[in-house]
C-alpha cells in the first residue's frame, strides 16, 4: 500500500526498528493493551491524527493504536524531537504515515501539522495542543467531524483549559497529563532523568558541585531538582506559587527569586509552561559561561529574541546543541538545544518504562472517548480513576510486584461512619 509521508530518509528504517523493539521490552503495559486491542479492535475505522514526539516509545503507542484498528497519521510536536530512524521505520515497516524531520523549520513544522489535519481526524492526540489549536483556528469546517481528543503534556492542558474557559473548545479532550500514572511518574521520574541526560550529553560537564537553578516546582521541576541533587548539585528553586515554594523549602532546597539566583547559578533549567521565565535582565546578571536549558514544552520560557538583541555577534555552535552567545558586558551564555525541550533535542527523551504508563493512558483514553463522547461536554476531562488504577496494577504485575488487598472487614470499616475507636 502506497502512503503519503515526509521524513528525512527511508533508508534509516532498519536502525529505527531496532530502537522500537528495544523500547518495547520496557513497555509491558502497552504490550498487554496492544494484545487486547488486536482481538477486540475497539478503534476500527477511526481516523486519528497524533501530534507527538516521534520517538521509539511513541512508535509503540502507534503500533497499539494501529492494532486496535485506527487509521493513524503522525506528526511531530516539536521541531527537534523527532528520531529520524524511528520515523522511517514507522513508514517502511508499519505503513503509518509520518510527517516529521528532526531540525525542521517552523514553516515545515506547521506544514506537517496541516498534513495531519487533512486526514480529517475523528480523534486528535496532542502533545502541546498545536494540532488542536491549529484545527480550531484554521480548519473550523472539520470540527463537526471530531469526536474528541487527548492531550499529553502540562503546557497543552493549560492551553486547552483556556480554550474551554472562553467557550472556544469545540470537542471534549481528556487531559492524559493529569492522570496520576502520568504526572507522578512520567513528569517526575521521566523528565527528571531525561533532562539531566540531555544536559550531560550536550555539555559533558560534571553535575556534582555545580549550582543548578530549577525554575518552577511542579512535577517536572521536582524530578529535575531531585535528580540534580542526587548527582551532587547544589539546587536552587525559583517559584511564584507560595505553596510550591514552601514545599521546595521543606524538601531541602534553597528558594529565591530568579534575579537572586542568576549570579549564583552554573546551570539553569526551566520547566514551568510560561513565557520569559528567564528574561534578559536575568541573563545579563548570570556569571560568565552560564548554561541555560529548557525542559518545558515550548521554547518561550527563555527570552531568546531578547538574548539575540543583547548579543554582540551571531551565536557560535561550540558543540552539537550548544550555542554560545557573547554579550556586551563581556560575558558569554550557552543555550542548549535552541531553547527547546533539552531532553528530546539533545537526548532521547523519557525512558521507555515511564512512557509505558503515559502511552497506556493515551490508548485507553482514546477507547474511553469513543465509548463516552456522546455524554461528554466540550471541555477538558481527567482520565477516570478506574483506568488510572488499572494501569498502575498492570505495571506492578509486569514488574513482578504483589500488594495487599483489603479484607471484606476492612472494606466495610472504610464505608462505615458509625464505627469509632
Amino acid at each position: 500500500m502506497a502512503i503519503d509521508y515526509d521524513i528525512k530518509d527511508p533508508s534509516l528504517a532498519d536502525g529505527g526498528r531496532y530502537r522500537i523493539e528495544w523500547a518495547a521490552k520496557e513497555m509491558p503495559v502497552l504490550r498487554l493493551i496492544r494484545e487486547r486491542f488486536e482481538k477486540e479492535r475497539p478503534l476500527e475505522g477511526v481516523r486519528m491524527s497524533a501530534c507527538l514526539h516521534i520517538t521509539a516509545e511513541t512508535a509503540n503507542l502507534a503500533r497499539t493504536l494501529q492494532a486496535g484498528g485506527a487509521d493513524l497519521v503522525l506528526t511531530a510536536s516539536n521541531p527537534l524531537s523527532t528520531q529520524d530512524d524511528v520515523a522511517a521505520s514507522l513508514v517502511t515497516h508499519f505503513e503509518i504515515p509520518v510527517y516529521a524531520i528532526k531540525g525542521e523549520d517552523d514553516e515545515t513544522y506547521y506544514d506537517h501539522i496541516r498534513a495531519a489535519i487533512s486526514h480529517r481526524p475523528h480523534i486528535t492526540m496532542d502533545d502541546g495542543a498545536d494540532l488542536v489549536s491549529t484545527l480550531h483556528k484554521d480548519y473550523t469546517e472539520l470540527l463537526p467531524e471530531v469526536i474528541g481528543g487527548t492531550e499529553e503534556t502540562t503546557t497543552g492542558v493549560i492551553r486547552l483549559r483556556a480554550m474551554a474557559k472562553e467557550g472556544a473548545l469545540k470537542f471534549p479532550v481528556i487531559a492524559v497529563n493529569d492522570s496520576m500514572t502520568k504526572h507522578l511518574f512520567d513528569n517526575r521520574y521521566g523528565t527528571g532523568q531525561s533532562t539531566i541526560d540531555g544536559i550531560v550529553r550536550a555539555t559533558n560537564i560534571l553535575i556534582a558541585g555545580k549550582t543548578v537553578v530549577v525554575a518552577g516546582y511542579g512535577w517536572c521541576s521536582r524530578g529535575i531538582a531531585m535528580r540534580a541533587k542526587g548527582m551532587g548539585a547544589n539546587v536552587i528553586v525559583t517559584e511564584v506559587d507560595p505553596l510550591k515554594a514552601l514545599e521546595a523549602v521543606m524538601d531541602g532546597y534553597r528558594v529565591m527569586p530568579m534575579m537572586e539566583a542568576a549570579p549564583i547559578g552554573d546551570i539553569f533549567v526551566t520547566a514551568t509552561g510560561d513565557i520569559n521565565v528567564i528574561d534578559t535582565h536575568h541573563i545579563e546578571a548570570m556569571k560568565d559561561g552560564a548554561i541555560v536549558a529548557n525542559s518545558g514544552h515550548f521554547n518561550v520560557e527563555i527570552n531568546l529574541s531578547g538574548l539575540r538583541e543583547m548579543a554582540v555577534e551571531e551565536p557560535e555552535l561550540v558543540r552539537p546543541f550548544v550555542e554560545r552567545y557573547r554579550l556586551a558586558n563581556g560575558k558569554t551564555v550557552h543555550i542548549l538545544g535552541e531553547g527547546r525541550l533539552v531532553n528530546l533535542a539533545a537526548a532521547e527523551g523519557h525512558p521507555a518504562s515511564v512512557m509505558d504508563m503515559s502511552f497506556a493512558n493515551q490508548a485507553l483514553a482514546s477507547e474511553f472517548m469513543l465509548q463516552n463522547a456522546k455524554t461528554l461536554e466540550n471541555t477538558v476531562y481527567t482520565i477516570p480513576e478506574a483506568l488510572d488504577m488499572e494501569i498502575a496494577r498492570l505495571k506492578l504485575e509486569a514488574m513482578g510486584i504483589k500488594i495487599d488487598k483489603l479484607t471484606p472487614e476492612q472494606e466495610a470499616y472504610l464505608n462505615e461512619w458509625r464505627a469509632g475507636t
